[in-house]
């Protein structure tokens, strides 16, 4: 597929680049949090595991999934599959509605991921992370990527969604996931204006807490509207927004930045009785 004569790959390359350059020059400039796991030579090894991650998914899904999400919307689209070619829906709104369902889709894989034993043991890589920034947005597990692109390749078959508003939602998720894991700080004027339409740093931050009730909410990547709607928001965090404390409670040491071990955490440490929300017992 190409765009403005760029291919889909060039043209995610690009996007990639571009917000994760911007991103990371802020964070300098100004971070959110200053800790051990921001700088020096922890973060170092935090950033190159973090970074070979998404390098080793990368890798992954083009073996096992080649047709990634725009592939699988072209072949679809080929093939006249799909809700919204039956239903005759002009392409300009199968393309807004199939960018809400996709993002409410990933919302809802992102909920299942904690509820389910079995997936949470792949997902808690990414929470394991101590640190928090736009490289830990790229934390997650190859078997992760793939078991979410499959998901996300049934949603855009069931659908019929146009391949055009596939490859924006893809680029737009990719991007608003750098956002809202960097370590950045915005007014807060800012921030409350901007967490009623996407979800902020400041926001998803909570969700990254130790504190298995904060956890639990402000589950969203990119619309915010999905956690107030189905009561999984949570406004601040319970140490505020600067004493928050960052990761997994089982683990707190240097060895979670290890890519061996990150690797590895899916297939050892059975993963702990979620707690109660309310509760966090």
């Amino acid at each position: 597929m190409t765009l403005f004569g760029l291919s889909e790959p060039v043209i995610r390359i690009l996007a990639f680049s571009t917000i994760f350059i911007a991103l990371a020059a802020i964070e300098l400039l100004a971070p959110r949090l200053e800790r051990n796991e921001m700088r020096g030579a922890l973060k170092s090894r935090r950033w190159m595991t973090n970074l070979a991650m998404v390098v080793l998914s990368s890798v992954a899904l083009r073996v096992v999934f080649p047709l990634a999400a725009v592939g699988t919307a072209l072949w679809a689209q080929s093939n006249g599959f799909g809700l919204f070619p039956l239903l005759g829906v002009p392409l300009w709104a199968a393309g807004i509605i199939a960018f809400v369902l996709l993002d409410f889709a990933v919302w809802l894989e992102h909920v299942v991921s904690h509820k389910w034993p079995l997936l949470w043991r792949i997902h808690r890589m990414h929470h394991a992370d101590t640190g928090f920034d736009l490289t830990t947005a790229l934390r997650f597990h190859p078997l992760e990527i793939v078991l979410s692109m499959f998901w996300k390749a049934a949603v855009i078959i069931a659908l019929g969604a146009p391949p055009v508003a596939v490859l924006v939602f893809e680029i737009i998720l990719n991007g608003a996931a750098m956002f809202n894991h960097a370590n950045i700080r915005l007014p807060k004027p800012v921030d409350a204006v901007l967490r009623l339409l996407i979800v902020t740093p400041d926001m998803h931050r909570i969700h990254h807490s130790t504190d298995p009730r904060e956890t639990d909410s402000n589950y969203g990547f990119n619309l915010a509207i999905w956690d107030r709607l189905f009561s999984t928001y949570t406004q601040t965090p319970r140490r505020g927004d600067t004493g928050i404390e960052i990761g997994l409670s089982e683990w707190r040491d240097s060895r979670t930045a290890g890519l061996g071990w990150a690797l590895a955490l899916p297939f050892r440490f059975p993963p702990r009785p979620r707690p109660d929300r309310r509760t966090g017992q």
